[in-house]
């Protein structure tokens, strides 16, 4: 038999990036433990409406811990309480019947509120464009395993390719710092052959954007590392400070 919950919902709301928020209380009765999280928020959207209030705007598509936009803050930590998981992956069975939650966007400079949870988080695909890529021109397609990559390289490359985009990292931190999203896109590349003609430039130009776009430093608190919902590693940030030497000092020598 299904179980059920009632819970109390603390939950920010604003109207535009420039209004004034609030924490707006709302009651969520017969919650079904099988629910998601945004599922959740369904249920209390739909009862706002009947009432003729307006619904809580929140951001989500796949719902399968894929994309990232789902991302908020519950009760103090980013995706919620359970490690390794994104929040539209989060079930009402880990919390309990006459719980409150509190509810709210991601806190950080780089991502201004557009409303209630949602927040433009354009900036991390200004820090893509930046140097999240290879455009090295390099003809036709090669072969299978034409270039060998050792099994330790392509693992850690592959872990650092896991990085979702949701932001949860730069929300956990007190610095509000982009260093582990930035740490996994240069390791991802850095890490393998096809990454490495553009290593110097790639580390350089996204760190430069990171800072003209009001990201803070890593002061090594782990929180990023902690609400990660693919658990990546802070081990990237340290090669990310490697590859930002290495570059500083071949553009010193030129």
């Amino acid at each position: 038999m299904t179980k059920t919950i009632n819970i109390t919902l603390k939950i920010w709301r604003q109207k535009g990036p420039e209004a004034k928020g609030r924490l707006e209380t709302a009651n969520a009765a017969n919650i079904s433990t099988d629910m998601s999280f945004l599922e959740m928020l369904d249920v209390v959207n739909e009862k706002l409406t009947v009432d003729g209030k307006e619904p809580i705007a929140f951001e989500s598509d796949c719902r399968e811990g894929i994309c990232g936009s789902c991302g908020c803050v519950v009760n103090g930590e980013a995706h919620g309480p359970e490690k390794g998981t994104s929040l539209c992956q989060l079930h009402m069975r880990h919390f309990n019947d006459g719980d409150t939650i509190v509810i709210e966007p991601w806190r950080a400079r780089a991502f201004p509120i557009i409303k209630d949870l949602i927040v433009d988080r354009a900036a991390l695909d200004d820090l893509i464009r930046a140097g999240g890529y290879i455009s090295v021109n390099t003809g036709s397609a090669p072969d299978a395993n034409t270039l060998p990559v050792p099994q330790r390289d392509a693992e850690l490359a592959f872990d650092a390719a896991a990085c979702i985009g949701c932001g949860a990292c730069i929300a956990a931190c007190p610095n509000a710092s982009a260093m582990l999203f930035v740490g996994a896109k240069v390791s991802h590349m850095a890490l393998l052959p096809q990454g490495r003609p553009e290593a110097a430039k790639r580390a350089l130009s996204m760190v430069g954007k990171m800072d003209d776009l009001a990201f803070g430093n890593c002061s090594n608190h782990k929180e990023c590392e902690a609400v990660c919902p693919k658990e990546i590693s802070i081990t990237n940030i340290a090669r990310l400070n490697r590859e930002y030497i290495k570059a500083g000092f071949g553009s010193a020598e030129k």
